[in-house]
């Protein structure tokens, strides 16, 4: 994320249903007519035809797409293209720093009236607000923490990850930002910003006896996982779902007391889009909860921001129970790092692989 990694895995094959009348759920509002253009990750949520077609056909307001392979260009994206976009998606961190390039405007969130259940914890998260006024409507979220094979013992700490009893039998996610962040919680640290990053790098070192893969991507984590060469994992809670739900994958997401490392994403509008209003209505139905179902149960998604539309998932949903509320109360959302941090967290993974390699 950040579960930004995550997105590639979220191009899965969409579901060609969801007639206008799924917007009975929307309170009566004035939407504004025209078009919007909507900048994303490709296959990440706000391009689901069928969402699409339902929103055009209830509001007239058509909804175009432009993307982005990377936050850095998205940046790149809302600086040299005024009045191109009207909507955005960001994740958290990157959220401050366009806040703090004025690139996008306040939200009116009187006009987005499914962000009155959206989670206060990410209502109030500094990322997407500044001096109070909120900058950016909280989407969807999601954790990265471990995975443990069902019928072993459900670990209470990231302290498991150096556990003998683990000896070959645990794989990380090939990430640095993770990493260092999961390195801060065992000792104690903020993960955004760890003071004694000598400690970070030794409780990293310390997993060595039991690491027996670094992993990239969630097809590689699924067949190595099925072919049993590890037990234990740093995991996406997203593609715990996903392994459980679609490949029948005997796994269990776990988050230990020192919390998971989380991740949020926001639908911003620049500073300069040329129909807000309409961006307002399309955020409004990317939160409302008739939405989030279908996406969620017949596309796969992350989990809301909005507690009502968590909630109006089945109660069997894997999803709704992995992304449990409370986790919200020990989660750490993962900030927007100074250059000088990236680096030396980068800097650290690398001189942990290469101990680990040896």
């Amino acid at each position: 994320m950040t579960e930004i990694t995550k997105r590639n895995v979220l191009k899965l094959m969409s579901a060609a249903l969801v007639a206008a009348s799924a917007f009975a759920a929307l309170p009566g509002m004035a939407f504004a007519a025209g078009t919007i253009t909507v900048l994303n990750w490709q296959g990440y949520g706000t391009d689901e035809a069928w969402s699409i077609k339902a929103f055009t056909e209830k509001t007239g307001i058509e909804v175009v797409h432009d993307y982005y392979s990377s936050e850095s260009e998205m940046l790149t994206k809302l600086r040299t293209n005024p009045g191109a976009y009207d909507l955005v998606v960001l994740n958290a961190a990157r959220c401050a720093q366009a806040i703090a390039e004025d690139l996008l405007q306040p939200i009116d969130f009187s006009k987005v009236p499914n962000s009155k259940t959206v989670d206060n914890a990410f209502l109030t998260n500094p990322n997407l607000s500044k001096d109070g006024t909120g900058y950016a409507v909280p989407w969807v979220w999601g954790m990265t923490s471990l995975a443990i094979r069902d019928g072993m013992p459900v670990p209470d700490s990231y302290a498991a990850l150096a556990d003998p009893a683990y000896k070959g039998r645990v794989a990380f996610d090939d990430d640095a930002i993770i990493n260092v962040g999961i390195g801060a919680l065992m000792t104690s640290q903020d993960m955004n910003d760890p003071k004694d990053l000598a400690a970070v790098t030794e409780a990293l070192k310390s997993i060595k006896p039991n690491v027996k893969l670094l992993w990239s991507t969630e097809d590689q984590w699924n067949k190595s996982f099925a072919a049993k060469e590890f037990d234990l994992s740093v995991f996406w809670s997203g593609g715990s779902v996903r392994s459980k739900r679609n490949s029948k994958l005997p796994v269990t997401f776990v988050v230990p007391k020192e919390g998971a490392v989380g991740w949020v994403d926001g639908l911003g509008i620049p500073a300069s889009a040329p129909n807000p209003e309409g961006a307002l209505a399309f955020a409004n139905w990317m939160i409302d909860p008739t939405f989030y179902v279908e996406w969620a149960t017949k596309v796969g998604a992350p989990a809301s921001a909005n507690t009502a539309a968590i909630d109006a998932l089945p109660a069997d949903d894997l999803s709704r129970q992995v992304h449990k509320a409370e986790y919200l109360k020990t989660m750490s959302i993962m900030s927007a790092l100074p250059d000088d941090r990236r680096e030396a967290f980068n800097n650290i993974w690398q001189e942990v692989k290469a101990f680990y390699a040896e």
